[in-house]
């Protein structure tokens, strides 16, 4: 099944049924070439009907989407082009987290019995509370499928040993690179990450297994490359011919791909979009590397003006906007990422059919920021510096990357109640327990930090992502 005449099959069931023992021959360069190299009309059509299918099933089966389209008189039969498609509105991650307040604990946009679902998954919210992601067993195999469509096209082969370099945990990331690796037929060393002494037992592991791909953060690959050279070891040595990322900016930056792909003498490919649009490897470098492909037919991605929330053309700058085109379980139509960026549909050498963003994900228009791999919301730092009694009411973050590993550090003011020393401690104590990363903490006297009457600026980004 769908390894011959693709096109035809594509377009004629919903949710698709991948054959399971299907793999090109190593020599291939396309997993689908009939798809990947197909012309934009083609393109189109199979998104088109996969849209439709998508839309249909999320209103008969999600009660969320169902209300959320009855409120403005919008139903499923009036989507017949891409461009109806524009008219539904977007959703957003506040929608998300009211919903799940009020039908707890998995909210009312899971649309499969309790039974059938197969994985659950998560992001921490704004003030803790935790966005659930549910996934039937259907749908965890074509992610894992469409993961393994998608390395292939960086070059990845059933032949290579794959270290997953980043934290086995509630963070999806990880998850689908190990499935996506594993459906490819290639082997894998799930080996983790933010233990103590982790990465100096990666470098002894790495010596001995020799991986020849790897998988993690771009800052933390930079970290381990430190701690190599620190116990005498080449990071070349390890032997890595493909490098691929998520989880933060850094992989798609000039810099930093240049730097990774010197120390370690290996192929920097940048990847990822966000949890909630599982697979999140529809935004990935091919093994050009002139910026990430967007799969449309996987995920469909719209890069919309943060203000009018209306596409922008190619060559315009604006937000993405993600549809999982094949998802039963838990469908998201239009979801709002955040995210800044550019696209472009100029060709690339590879000969894929997709549109690119040739810088990356580079920005972010909220006050949310990603410290390596980990989602921080300026609201949740608010709600423990909140609640510490010796502390004034401003703070600030400040987000810089004076090495190779981001780091956060958090601003604000004593009222001279409690001793330095005491307030540092609880301060970097609870705050590792709300958001998971460790800050730097500077005290501040009273009144230094700025005050305003609308929005304050909590966060200072001094990364440079385009460098």
């Amino acid at each position: 099944m769908m390894q011959t005449s693709v096109l035809k099959t594509v377009l004629q069931q919903w949710p698709p049924q991948y054959d399971k023992s299907y793999l090109p021959e190593d020599k291939e360069k396309y997993w689908y070439k009939e798809i990947e190299t197909a012309s934009k009309e083609e393109l189109n059509d199979i998104i088109l009907f996969k849209i439709k299918n998508v839309v249909h099933y999320a209103y008969e089966h999600s009660p969320f989407y169902q209300r959320k389209w009855n409120k403005i008189g919008l139903h499923p039969s009036d989507i017949n082009s891409l461009k109806d498609f524009e008219q539904i509105p977007i959703t957003t991650k506040a929608e998300v987290r009211e919903d799940l307040e009020e039908h707890p604990p998995f909210g009312s946009n899971v649309c499969v019995p309790y039974t059938e679902v197969h994985r659950i998954h998560g992001t921490s919210g704004t003030t803790g509370k935790p966005t659930v992601f549910s996934f039937g067993k259907d749908d965890w195999e074509r992610i894992a499928h469409q993961h393994a469509r998608i390395m292939w096209s960086f070059g990845m082969r059933p032949s290579d040993l794959v270290f997953i370099a980043s934290p086995l945990s509630l963070y999806i990331g990880s998850w689908g690179a190990l499935i996506g690796a594993e459906r490819l037929g290639a082997k894998t060393f799930p080996f983790g990450a933010g233990q103590t002494g982790q990465t100096e037992k990666a470098v002894s592991w790495l010596k001995e297994v020799k991986p020849t791909v790897f998988y993690g953060t771009p800052s933390y690959a930079l970290y381990l490359a430190e701690k190599a050279k620190e116990q005498g070891v080449d990071p070349k040595a390890f032997g890595f011919r493909i490098m691929f990322f998520s989880g933060e900016p850094g992989a798609g930056v000039p810099s930093t791909k240049r730097k990774i792909e010197e120390t370690f003498g290996a192929i920097c490919i940048d990847s990822g979009t966000m949890a909630e649009a599982t697979p999140w490897m529809s935004s990935t470098e091919c093994e050009h590397r002139t910026g990430v492909h967007l799969w449309l037919d996987v995920v469909y991605t719209e890069v919309v003006d943060k203000d009018t929330k209306l596409r922008v053309p190619y060559g315009g700058e604006g937000v993405p906007v993600y549809t999982p085109l094949e998802r039963t379980s838990q469908p998201v139509i239009r979801y709002w990422s955040g995210d800044l960026t550019t696209w472009t549909d100029e060709p690339c050498p590879c000969g894929r059919v997709y549109p690119r963003l040739p810088k990356g994900i580079y920005g972010r228009i909220d006050d949310m920021i990603t410290v390596r791999g980990v989602n921080v919301y300026a609201s949740m730092v608010e709600n423990v510096i909140r609640r510490i009694e010796g502390l004034g009411e401003e703070f600030r973050l400040v987000v810089s990357r004076e090495s190779v590993m981001d780091e956060v550090t958090i601003q604000c003011e004593t009222l001279g109640s409690k001793a330095n020393e005491e307030l540092i401690s609880q301060i970097g104590r609870e705050l590792k327990r709300e958001t998971g990363v460790t800050f730097k903490t500077e005290l501040l006297p009273a009144g230094t930090l700025e005050r305003t009457q609308f929005k304050a600026k909590r966060v200072v980004d001094q990364r440079d992502f385009r460098s």
